[in-house]
C-alpha cells in the first residue's frame, strides 16, 4: 500500500491493480490534481475517500497503467512518415490514445533528407503540446540487405551531421534511432569518434541497434560504444537539451528478430548478441508481440530469458491500425492489409514483407498474456520498461505521485475506459 499527502481525489477508481509487481484483487487507484495519489487494497481505502469508493465491480475489470509505445508509426488511417499537417498526426496520436497508450513516440521510416526533418518538425509541435512523448528516426543509416518494409534506396552511409540536424529539427524531442552497426560511420568506435552513435547520445537520444546484417561482435561493440557514451551524456548536457533530460542509460534493439539476420548456432549474429546483452542488463529489446510478427513459444522463450525490465513491448503500428483491411502508405512504400496482417504490395500484385503492425499497444498485451506469460510481466514490459527508456520516470507505474495515467480494462483485457493525467479520454 502507498499513499501521499494530496488534496481529496478526483476519481476513485476500483478493479484488479495492476502494479510493477503484484495484482491487488480488489484495490483502489486515487486519481488527484493530474497525479495518483493512493494505490492499496480497497479495504484499507483511507477515510477521505471512503464515501467515494464505488462498488465491487464487474468480475475482471482490471485498472493497468497507461502504456508506454516507444515505436508507432501510425494508426486511424494515418500515417506519421506521411502527414504533412498536425491534423494528420493527431489522428494516428489520437488513435492509440483511445485505446489505451497515453504516452507515443512517433516513429519516421527511412526517407529523404528534406522528408526527415520537415517530418521531425512537424511531429516536434506535437510533443511539445502533449499530444506525443517523442520521435523515433527508424534509419535512414540501416542495412539494404535487411530493409524489411523501408526503401532501400533512400538508406545512407552514417552521417554524424545529418543526426545533429535531425535532433535540432525535433527540437530535442528526437528519443531512439534505428541503426545498424556494420555500417560505415555508424558505429567506428574510437575515443573521439564522431560517429552516428555519438552524435546520437551527443543529443540525447538512445541508439537502437536494428534492420541490421551485423555480426555478433560488431553489435557488442555497438552496445557497449552506446552504453558507455549514454553513461558519461546523462551526466553532461547536449545542444538542444538532450542529454541533459536522463533517458535510457541502455540502449535498444528494435524490434528483436524483425528486420535482422536469423539466428544460427555457427553465425549467431545480431540476435544472439542482443538477447546476451539485454540478458547483462545493458540493452532492452523490443518485440512486437502482436501474434504476426513472432510466434507465441518465441515471446515466452524471451520473457524467460531477459525478463520484463529489459523488454518494450511495441506496436510498430502503421496507418492501418484501427482501420478495415485495404491499401495503405508507410512512407514511400505501398502496403495491403488482409486479415488484418500489413504487407508490402509488390509490383506484381502480391503479398511481400511484413509491413508494419495493425494492433494497439493493448492488443499486444493481450497477445503477451495469451501466449502464457503473466499479467505484471506483460504490463511492465508495455509501461514501466519503455517508460525508463524515454527517462520519464512520472509514467508508467500505478504508484503514488506518477501521472494519472489508467486503462481499465475488462475480463478480456478489452479496453473500457482511459485517463491521462486524471482526466477521462475515453469510455
Amino acid at each position: 500500500m502507498t499513499t501521499a499527502d494530496t488534496a481529496p481525489a478526483d476519481v476513485v477508481l476500483r478493479g484488479e491493480v495492476v502494479t510493477p509487481t503484484e495484482v491487488l484483487p480488489d484495490g483502489v487507484v486515487v486519481l488527484a490534481d493530474g497525479r495518483i495519489a493512493w494505490v492499496g487494497p480497497a479495504a484499507q481505502l483511507p477515510a477521505r475517500w471512503a464515501d467515494d469508493l464505488p462498488p465491487v465491480p464487474a468480475p475482471g475489470t482490471t485498472l493497468l497503467p497507461g502504456l508506454v509505445d516507444v515505436h508507432d508509426h501510425g494508426g486511424g488511417g494515418a500515417s506519421f512518415p506521411d502527414a504533412t499537417t498536425r491534423e494528420e498526426a493527431l489522428v494516428a496520436a489520437r488513435e492509440h490514445l483511445r485505446h489505451g497508450t497515453t504516452s507515443l513516440v512517433a516513429s519516421l521510416v527511412t526517407a529523404p533528407r528534406d522528408v526527415l526533418l520537415a517530418r521531425a518538425a512537424l511531429l516536434a509541435d506535437l510533443v511539445e503540446s502533449g499530444d506525443l512523448a517523442g520521435i523515433h528516426a527508424e534509419g535512414p543509416f540501416l542495412s539494404a540487405d535487411r530493409c524489411g518494409a523501408q526503401n532501400p534506396a533512400d538508406m545512407l552511409a552514417g552521417d554524424a551531421q545529418l543526426v545533429t540536424d535531425l535532433a535540432r529539427a525535433a527540437r530535442g524531442h528526437l528519443v531512439t534511432m534505428t541503426i545498424a552497426p556494420e555500417v560505415p560511420g555508424v558505429a567506428d568506435g574510437g575515443e573521439g569518434a564522431d560517429d552516428v552513435v555519438a552524435a546520437l547520445v551527443r543529443a540525447g537520444a538512445v541508439p537502437s541497434v536494428g534492420h541490421t546484417d551485423a555480426a555478433s561482435e560488431q553489435v557488442d561493440a555497438a552496445v557497449a560504444r552506446s552504453r558507455a557514451l549514454l553513461a558519461g551524456g546523462r551526466r553532461g548536457t547536449a545542444a538542444g537539451g538532450g542529454a541533459g533530460r536522463g533517458r535510457s542509460p541502455r540502449p535498444t534493439a528494435t524490434h528483436l528478430f524483425n528486420g535482422m539476420r536469423p539466428l544460427h548456432h555457427r553465425d549467431p549474429g545480431p540476435i544472439a548478441a542482443c538477447l546476451a546483452a539485454a540478458a547483462r542488463g545493458d540493452l532492452v529489446v523490443e518485440l512486437v508481440a502482436d501474434g504476426t510478427h513472432l510466434a507465441d513459444g518465441t515471446v515466452r522463450a524471451v520473457f524467460d530469458l531477459v525478463g520484463p525490465d529489459a523488454i518494450a513491448l511495441v506496436t510498430d503500428a502503421m496507418a492501418a491500425a484501427g482501420m478495415a483491411d485495404g491499401d495503405y502508405q508507410l512512407g514511400p512504400m505501398s502496403v495491403r492489409v488482409g486479415d488484418g496482417v500489413a504487407r508490402l504490395r509488390n509490383e506484381d500484385g502480391t503479398a511481400g514483407a511484413i509491413a508494419g503492425g495493425t494492433a494497439h499497444l493493448l492488443d499486444v498485451v493481450r497477445s503477451v498474456v495469451r501466449a502464457g506469460v503473466g499479467i505484471v510481466a506483460a504490463v511492465r514490459s508495455a509501461a514501466t520498461t519503455p517508460a525508463e527508456v524515454l527517462g520519464r520516470p512520472d509514467l508508467g507505474a500505478l504508484a503514488v505521485g506518477r501521472r494519472a495515467d489508467v486503462v481499465v480494462t475488462d475480463a478480456d483485457l478489452a479496453c473500457v475506459a482511459v485517463y491521462r493525467g486524471g482526466a477521462l479520454i475515453s469510455a
